[in-house]
């Protein structure tokens, strides 16, 4: 029965990994293709970040890491809907969390 319930936890486990990784692909993608319909196709997403709860619901508060050129920045955005069971999402900005310069040749 121990060994059931040990393989049951551990088939559950690896099923919400995948779910997970492919969450945050589905994500940084919505993302890029977001910033590219708002004309910004020279922004690059560097990674997203969220809890690890947001694969279960369908609201979630996502951290994306954007750079151009010299620059780099932590946006705050709003997620509704679930990207990979709805028919339709939204992101929403809610802030820009840091922004970052570097000024110089590099060489």
């Amino acid at each position: 029965m121990g060994r059931f319930i040990f393989s049951l936890i551990l088939l559950a486990g690896l099923a919400y990994g995948g779910l997970y990784v492919y969450y945050g692909e589905t994500v940084q993608q919505a993302v890029d293709e977001r910033l590219d319909g708002l004309g910004l196709t020279a922004v690059e997403v560097e990674g997203v970040d969220f809890s690890p709860l947001a694969p279960l619901g369908s609201d979630a508060r996502i951290t994306a890491e954007v750079t151009y050129q010299g620059a780099a920045a932590t946006l705050d955005l709003r997620l509704t809907g679930h990207p990979l069971f709805s028919e339709e999402i939204r992101l929403e900005l809610d802030g820009l969390q840091a922004l970052r310069l570097t000024i110089g040749a590099e060489g």
